[in-house]
């Protein structure tokens, strides 16, 4: 039973998360932290910030993962599968169907549509981690962490990742 309920946890949020992994982030959050009560939100911001360390898509990092802490290495192998078949399934049996109509304005009048809604789902996710954020650091530490974090990333060009591993490291000497 874990290994479908881990299979169904990446396949949905691939079928329903139109436009990758930033889009299907909030949906995966949705069946890991809420559905199935895997994770909490910090642990799954923490996945989060460690699959956008590394380098390859973020569905696919966090679906071996996930899978792998749920149910080992067959559970590691099924979470991929499961965050891959809806793209896998496209490429194979849709492509042809999109390639023809690529120029149709109900087709680019579509992605428009779909555009403001990924950007909510990633607005109340974000949302999400700065209240959990903030009920386990509190406030001054959250606001020295963000706004370290854009002086990094925005004003000295530090790579996320580097940002990321020094928020790590600031977290488990300082906060751990």
């Amino acid at each position: 039973m874990i290994y479908w309920q881990i299979f169904l946890a990446f396949f949905i949020p691939g079928i329903l998360g139109y436009g990758g992994g930033p889009a299907s982030i909030p949906l995966v959050e949705n069946e890991v932290v809420k559905r199935y009560d895997w994770m909490s939100v910090q642990e799954f911001s923490e996945v989060l910030a460690l699959g956008n360390a590394l380098p390859g898509p973020i569905a696919t990092k966090m679906a071996g993962y996930i899978g792998y802490e749920q149910g080992g290495i067959l559970g590691a192998f099924i979470g991929v599968f499961g965050a891959v078949a809806p793209s896998l399934i496209v490429m194979i049996f849709l492509l042809g169907l999109l390639y023809k109509y690529k120029d149709s304005p109900k087709v680019k009048r579509m992605t428009l549509y779909v555009r403001p809604v990924i950007a909510i789902l990633l607005g109340i996710m974000a949302w999400q981690f700065f209240a959990e954020a903030q009920i386990q650091i509190g406030w001054l530490q959250l606001i020295l962490i963000a706004v370290s974090s854009f002086l990094l990333i925005e004003r000295m060009k530090v790579h996320p990742a580097f940002v990321i591993l020094i928020s790590l490291v600031y977290g488990a000497v300082f906060l751990g």
